[in-house]
């Protein structure tokens, strides 16, 4: 199995409108589309060649997902997934600069550097800053008492999402029951209870 850096963003756009982002303060080139997927290459800045670039959306959110399922990037609706260079340790050097580069122009969007799906390496949350995790941790419920405080939770409304109005989700979880979990959207509806 390959290595791949995902960048999850937590936005009520488009992949095609994130791509376009990329474009612009990455300097992407868009090479094709398929479907909602977004195929794009950047010229890689830590040795001479290409990465490989998507945009989609967040594929692995599971509906009616139970306690010991909620992940980190639950809430997330975009991935931007990095491939490519050298070696392991390029593709991480290029997808931590990637995701420096997308929260020093993009601020007020919530973030999460993810290695491989199974490592939560960074998250950004406007209002209380960029967090790297050391030791490194799991984007999985295990985990969830370390990184919640850093996520956006699926409970949050589009409507906060573009007020810029982010609070912690240990701060919002009050008088939640763990019902809500179940089938929530991003940025639609919140969850059925």
């Amino acid at each position: 199995m390959s290595v791949v850096e995902s960048v999850f963003v937590a936005v009520g756009e488009t992949p095609r409108q994130v791509a376009g982002w990329l474009v612009k303060v990455a300097g992407c080139e868009v090479k094709w589309i398929e479907g909602s997927a977004i195929r794009l290459r950047q010229r890689a800045t830590v040795h001479d060649g290409w990465l490989g670039v998507v945009v989609q959306p967040n594929g692995y959110v599971l509906p009616d997902a139970e306690p010991d399922e909620v992940q980190a990037m639950d809430a997330y609706a975009i991935e931007i997934q990095v491939r490519g260079g050298s070696s392991e340790d390029v593709l991480h050097r290029e997808a931590g600069l990637l995701f420096d580069k997308l929260v020093a122009t993009r601020p007020d969007v919530p973030m999460l550097l993810v290695h491989n799906l199974d490592t939560l390496v960074a998250a950004h949350l406007p209002g209380s800053g960029t967090h790297s995790f050391s030791p490194l941790i799991s984007p999985d419920a295990p985990d969830q008492d370390t990184w919640r405080p850093w996520v956006v939770s699926c409970r949050a409304r589009s409507s906060d999402v573009h007020q810029r109005h982010y609070l912690p989700v240990h701060q919002r979880a009050a008088g939640r029951s763990r019902r809500t979990r179940r089938g929530c959207s991003p940025f639609g509806a919140p969850g059925r209870s």
